[in-house]
């Protein structure tokens, strides 16, 4: 009988265990994490089809958690190699290096994202796709951000950003930049959207 139960054990889904190591991380730092639980798979597809997958560029993700936006990258076709995973949480980096072990994985604060890119681009990014919770954060932190991304950037590349909002992260009034929405995916829960800007 306890034979069956490891062998059961072993069988448990992935995304179980992607839950309970976002709930636990919530728990201990809810203002640093973008949602209680990983991103639905539908709206990480959403997310994932504003990249182009035959970019040449690097693919930065922004707080990529347990990898549910990165396995959609990754599904889209975007080669592994080609992904900048910038995480905060250690525990997450470990398992984002198991999981995707050709993705570059760098510890730090996507916040202060000149810092923790300085050494690490080769080329300017194809996107940028944050999983960031932006919305707890104030504007001027916001801003910052998305002028250092652009920044990372080459001319009229996604940055692409959720939230579960009824208002942008980000104001669309933005002087030069383009922007655009998703329909609200209410099939992810909570529901969410999806906002891409571009700086031509």
């Amino acid at each position: 009988m306890p034979l069956q139960t490891s062998v059961r054990a072993s069988k448990k889904p992935l995304r179980l265990d992607d839950e309970v190591r976002f709930l636990r991380s919530w728990i201990e730092k809810p203002l640093h994490m973008g949602a209680v639980m990983p991103s639905g798979r539908l709206l990480a597809r959403t997310m994932a089809q504003y990249v182009d997958p035959h970019g040449t560029g690097p693919v930065i993700e922004l707080g990529p958690g347990t990898g549910a936006i990165t396995a959609a990258l990754v599904e889209r076709g975007i080669d592994q190699k080609r992904l900048v995973l910038v995480e905060y949480n250690p525990s997450f980096c470990a398992l984002l290096r198991d999981r995707y072990p050709q993705a570059k994985v760098v510890q730090g604060d996507a916040y202060r994202l000149r810092d923790t890119l300085w050494n690490v681009l080769g080329a300017p990014a194809s996107a940028v796709v944050s999983g960031l919770p932006l919305v707890t954060k104030p504007m001027l932190t916001r801003m910052k951000l998305v002028r250092d991304a652009f920044a990372a950037m080459s001319p009229n590349a996604p940055f692409v950003q959720f939230t579960y909002s009824v208002v942008p992260p980000i104001p669309k009034s933005l002087p030069g930049v383009t922007t655009q929405a998703s329909e609200r995916i209410w099939m992810n829960l909570p529901p969410a959207r999806v906002w891409v800007y571009r700086k031509p």
